[in-house]
């Protein structure tokens, strides 16, 4: 022990590799337990004098720890084109990729689910989701309606060939007749999927034994989750977000870990927010103070490029963080970029109709016309990117960090203060096991 979740508590792009880099050397696994290539965390590392910046998608950030096993677990699914082209990509700039691990039980995307999914966005049109067109959500609908394909169906030719025709009987049906595009041959996806079999067998493993086994050995294992809270599919801001669930919860059920060896949650929260795609935004700005956010905070998708939507800290989103995902510690990344204004909004609360809101509506519609109460906080000049203690912050930052750490109901133990994985302050360990150490 310990286990760790770590999520993100908006609606992704929090910078949750900050997060892992803190925890370091002390992590031996890092599971990457939902989503698939749809999101992507950015690490800058310190080599040589020079800061070289890697940004991931479908592997979790352990990957660029020598000591440390990256593991994909049964939540994720799978385009093993991209898969390959990543770890190829790595390697390329020296990075042993010989460690990573994936689950037997992952589901993998199939190309036809890809088309699907890009089809389907134009044919919504103004109605449209937001998806990246990757295939994610076609695959988890195959997932649940017990037609997906996993990782070892690709070493019994057999069974996956027949998997792709049952799919295939209904999904050309629509791409033919709904969507008037060329529907995909039998031959050709298996051929596809099965080109890939021999490079992936020496990492398939019982993910759940492995990390079962690890946690009894008293190793670290961090849980990694793709996307955030809202964008959790069950307790997101449905229909706007993603296909799996993006909450502590989802770590169990992604990996086959059982919530009883969960030692403690963190979650990043981003000292203002943003998101990317379509969907309500109660704090959304428009004009020079969203542009602000957005070329200061280099604001723009990891893995697609699209600008990111820019608003003020929502604590009632923090909130909702702190309750759903039971979270221990919150880590607040991107403190630096507010420097320089002369006053720091933070929502408190919503009004929707004339009526206050402390808490996350239930009702869609209702956030989709909540008004953000804004306390205005104190800002700040100083260049903070050098701090490495909480008292080094100027005091309106520290008052800003003191500020929301009240409103959302759980302590503040780490800030990032600039880009590097080094430009952090860290006020309580993350660690729990380093924390009954001390």
């Amino acid at each position: 022990m310990p286990a760790i979740v770590l999520v993100g508590a908006q609606w992704g792009d929090e910078g949750k590799g900050k997060a892992t880099d803190l925890l370091g050397s002390g992590v031996d696994y890092v599971v990457k337990f939902n989503g698939g290539n749809n999101a992507g965390h950015t690490v800058v590392i310190e080599q040589h004098g020079t800061r070289e910046k890697y940004a991931l998608h479908l592997l979790p950030s352990g990957i660029l720890r020598p000591t440390c096993t990256p593991v994909i677990g049964n939540g994720v699914v799978i385009d093993l084109g991209v898969l390959f082209d990543e770890l190829d990509g790595l390697a390329a700039r020296g990075v042993d990729t010989s460690r990573l691990l994936v689950s037997a039980n992952a589901h993998l995307i199939p190309p036809y689910n890809t088309t699907l999914d890009k089809v389907t966005e134009r044919f919504l049109g103004k109605r449209k989701i937001g998806t990246t067109g990757r295939g994610i959500g076609p695959t988890y609908a195959d997932k649940m309606s017990r037609v997906g394909i996993r990782v070892q169906d690709l070493y019994d030719e057999t069974i996956l060939r027949q998997k792709v025709e049952a799919a295939l009987v209904v999904k050309n049906q629509m791409l033919a007749k709904i969507y008037n595009t060329r529907g995909a041959d039998v031959d050709e996806v298996v051929a596809e999927l099965l080109s890939y079999a021999a490079r992936l067998a020496p990492m398939v493993a019982d993910v759940s034994l492995v990390l079962s086994e690890a946690l009894d050995r008293e190793e670290t294992v961090l849980f990694e989750g793709g996307q955030a809270t809202l964008l959790d599919v069950d307790h997101g801001t449905y229909p706007f977000v993603t296909s799996s669930n993006a909450i502590s919860a989802g770590a169990c059920t992604g990996s086959g870990m059982p919530p009883t060896r969960i030692d403690s949650v963190v979650a990043i929260l981003k000292a203002y927010t943003t998101r990317v795609g379509e969907g309500p935004f109660p704090t959304e700005l428009q004009g020079d103070s969203g542009e602000f956010l957005r070329k200061t905070g280099a604001e723009y998708g990891t893995t697609t490029g699209r600008p990111r939507r820019c608003g003020w800290m929502d604590t009632v989103i923090g909130r909702y963080a702190t309750r759903i995902n039971g979270v221990t510690d919150f880590v607040i990344t991107k403190l630096d970029v507010l420097t320089g204004l002369d006053t720091v909004p933070v929502c408190v609360a919503y009004d929707v109709r004339g009526v206050r809101h402390d808490h996350m509506p239930v009702n869609q519609t209702d956030i989709h016309h909540a008004i953000p109460i804004y306390e205005h906080l104190g800002g700040w000049w100083e260049d903070i990117t050098a701090c490495r203690t909480f008292d080094e912050l100027p005091a309106n930052a520290r008052a800003y960090v003191l500020r929301v750490e009240e409103l959302i109901g759980a302590r503040v133990s780490a800030i990032g203060v600039g880009p590097g994985r080094d430009e952090i302050i860290e006020r309580y360990p993350l660690d729990p096991k380093a924390a009954n150490d001390a």
